[in-house]
């Protein structure tokens, strides 16, 4: 039988297995933290009119952990390159043979480069602490330019990526301690624990807490960054839940420390209007100086969590290629360091056209489209495995199985329809698209619906 800690389709010719268990928690929660909250926290609290914000970052955290629990089973069983992609192709190849998969790419070309887009625009927004006066031009031109060096960092093998991610890894912790701890300097509990009178009555609360939950989720993406990476982790039947639930846990508890501290500092008013809320605090408990080098760490955090996000996503479109779901170029691995670089180039020319757009619609758009063709789908995947395949090894089984999947499904229902009209739309717009582009790449193909469905168990065991 095949070891459960052995992917079938890895090649001899592929990724080296050099990410552990630190190593892969730090990817995570590099990318779960990045810039999200620095620039959300005002958001959060003008959106929920209050301290009661800190109710967005809970439930969130319990959809994250929820929704974590889903990854770390279909990732555990499954550790392929490519993550979301391997769990629709084995479940839904029964019924619709090519279709989700393919889907899922296709959006995950948009979405993955849109959500690494959301730490570009952060950074330069920290910048305008000691520029404030940027041109439109110098803003873009910045953006574009750091998009460009993400790309030419990550333009190499991995295991020199391990140990800089492991760097960023320490400066995301020193910004999240180091502005926790200004904001506990000068700290008042009556700002942070007193709510405005009717705060949680009636559906106006319900309304906000939808849209804060949008903002709460989006901080926590990035708990799955290793499931993208399943043929480069050591043990990974060990690696991949434990990197996803620790990060998650770790984070649930990051966050709420970091938000009641920013809480404390300032009226709600206040927090609500800063626009580089670290700086904020830091500079209103210990000074301009102080927060200036804060502001340099907040950065690098949030080039480190872009960083580590296009690792990760960069794998996605190279897996579905291999498996022939997907334009062939994009298959290719660099001839000296086995890394797919087409795929790389690719999402960091989408990552740069991301950067022109609006904040929140590009976090309103991306979690609109995520929703349908990955979160929602990846449970019913999760589901239908363990009745088409109960001989399927899983190293991790979640716990009180089906329970985190009724939670984590709710969850997405509800930030999905508390997602803006437009992102809704173009969202929409764009997955009808790549219907049509899977009709025709099929009819090209002889592939389902124009043949018989092909199944091909590949994690079952060797065959």
């Amino acid at each position: 039988m095949q070891d459960s800690n052995t992917t079938p389709a890895t090649r001899d010719d592929g990724f080296r297995r050099s990410i552990g268990l630190f190593s892969g928690t730090a990817i995570n929660m590099t990318q779960m933290c990045g810039i999200g909250p620095f620039i959300t926290i005002p958001i959060m609290v003008a959106t929920m009119g209050g301290p009661q914000a800190i109710i967005g970052w809970i439930v969130g955290a319990i959809l994250a952990a929820a929704d974590g629990m889903v990854w770390a089973e279909l990732g555990a069983a499954m550790p392929g390159s490519g993550g979301t992609y391997v769990y629709l192709r084995e479940a839904f190849q029964y019924r619709t043979g090519k279709l989700m998969p393919f889907l899922f790419i296709w959006t995950v070309l948009l979405t993955i480069p849109l959500l690494m887009s959301t730490g570009i625009i952060g950074m330069v927004e920290y910048l305008g602490f000691f520029f404030p006066h940027l041109s439109w031009t110098a803003v873009h031109l910045i953006s574009v330019i750091a998009c460009f060096l993400v790309v030419f960092l990550l333009y190499r093998r991995i295991e020199s990526i391990r140990a800089i991610t492991i760097g960023l890894w320490v400066i995301m912790l020193i910004a999240v301690v180091g502005v926790s701890a200004a904001g506990f300097w000068d700290f008042h509990p009556e700002w942070a624990f007193t709510y405005p009178a009717g705060a949680f009555a009636g559906s106006q609360f319900f309304v906000g807490l939808g849209a804060g939950l949008i903002i709460g989720i989006y901080d926590y993406l990035g708990y799955f960054t290793t499931a993208y990476m399943g043929d480069e982790l050591r043990d990974p039947g060990r690696t991949m839940p434990g990197s996803i639930i620790i990060s998650v846990v770790a984070m649930m508890i990051i966050y709420l420390v970091l938000n009641i501290s920013v809480l404390g500092v300032a009226p709600w008013q206040e927090i609500a209007q800063s626009t580089s809320v670290a700086s904020f605090v830091v500079e209103h408990s210990w000074g301009h100086g102080a927060a200036s080098v804060m502001t340099v760490l907040i950065i690098v955090t949030a080039f480190a969590s872009v960083y580590t996000g296009l690792l990760g996503g960069s794998r996605v479109p190279y897996q579905a290629a291999h498996e022939k779901v997907f334009l062939s170029v994009f298959g290719r691995l660099h001839a000296k360091h086995r890394f797919p670089h087409i795929a790389l180039l690719t999402m960091g020319v989408v990552m740069a056209a991301g950067t022109f757009f609006d904040l929140t619609e590009v976090i309103n758009m991306l979690l609109a489209a995520t929703i349908i063709v990955q979160s929602a789908a990846q449970i019913v995947a999760l589901v239908v495995l363990r009745k088409r395949q109960p001989g399927l090894k899983r190293p991790y089984r979640q716990w009180l199985y089906p329970v985190p999947c009724v939670i984590a499904l709710l969850g997405w229902i509800y930030v999905y329809a508390s997602a803006s009209t437009l992102s809704l739309i173009l969202s929409g717009a764009w997955i009808v698209a790549g219907l049509v582009v899977f009709v025709i790449w099929a009819k090209a193909n002889k592939s389902w619906p124009f043949a018989p469905v092909q199944i091909r168990e590949v994690y079952l065991g060797s065959k």
